[in-house]
C-alpha cells in the first residue's frame, strides 16, 4: 500500500516556511492505519521491547497502539507541564527553535528494552532528546520507529547506531 496518498502537506505550518506533513488524514482511513500499525509491529515484535515510549502528541496515537498489541505498557514523553507527577526534563533544537521534552521520574526502569515512537523523523533534535531521557534512567533503547522520515533532512545521521524504522520517506 503506498501510504504517501495518505499524506497531507499543510503549508507554512507550525510557522512561514514549513511544509509540514499531516498524518491525520492516515489515521482517518482504516486500512491506511492498520496497514502502517502492522508494518511497525513486525518490526517491533519477538525483540523483547518491555515499554513502548510515544512522543508527544502524534506518536501518543501509533505508540499506544503498538504498545497494546505488543503487550507491554505505554509512556508518554510531553511538553513541559502536561506531565501531573515528578519529571526529567530535556531540552533540543528544533528545526524552527528550542524546546522541551518531560518524562514522568516513575515511569521507565533501568531494566527496560524501549521501542520509541514519533510520526516523524526531521533534524533528528526531538528524537535524539528522548533518547538522552530514556538512557538517563540507565534502560536501553532496544527500537526507533517513524512513519515518515524526512531524509533531506538528515535526522536519521544522528540515530545511526539504533535500530530504527520508518514507513514512508521524502
Amino acid at each position: 500500500m503506498d501510504l504517501k496518498k495518505y499524506i497531507r502537506d499543510v503549508k507554512d505550518f507550525p510557522i512561514e516556511g514549513i511544509l509540514f506533513k499531516d498524518i491525520t488524514t492516515l489515521l482517518i482511513e482504516p486500512k491506511a492505519f492498520n496497514y502502517a500499525l502492522e508494518g511497525l509491529y513486525n518490526f517491533a515484535k519477538n525483540k523483547e521491547i518491555t515499554k513502548v515510549v510515544g512522543i508527544e502528541s502524534r506518536g501518543f496515537i501509533l505508540g499506544g497502539a503498538l504498545s497494546e498489541k505488543l503487550g507491554v505498557g505505554f509512556v508518554p514523553i510531553r511538553k513541559p507541564g502536561k506531565l501531573p507527577s515528578k519529571t526529567r526534563t530535556m531540552e533540543y533544537q528544533l528545526e524552527y527553535g528550542i524546546d522541551k521534552i518531560q518524562i514522568h521520574e516513575d515511569a521507565i526502569l533501568p531494566t527496560d528494552k524501549i521501542l520509541i515512537h514519533d510520526d516523524l523523523l526531521a533534524t533528528g533534535g526531538t528524537i535524539n532528546a528522548a533518547i538522552k531521557l530514556i538512557e538517563s534512567f540507565g534502560a536501553e533503547v532496544s527500537q526507533i520507529s517513524f512513519i515518515i522520515n524526512l531524509s533531506f533532512l538528515n535526522g536519521l545521521d544522528s540515530i545511526r547506531n539504533y535500530d530504527v524504522k520508518y514507513l514512508i520517506e521524502y
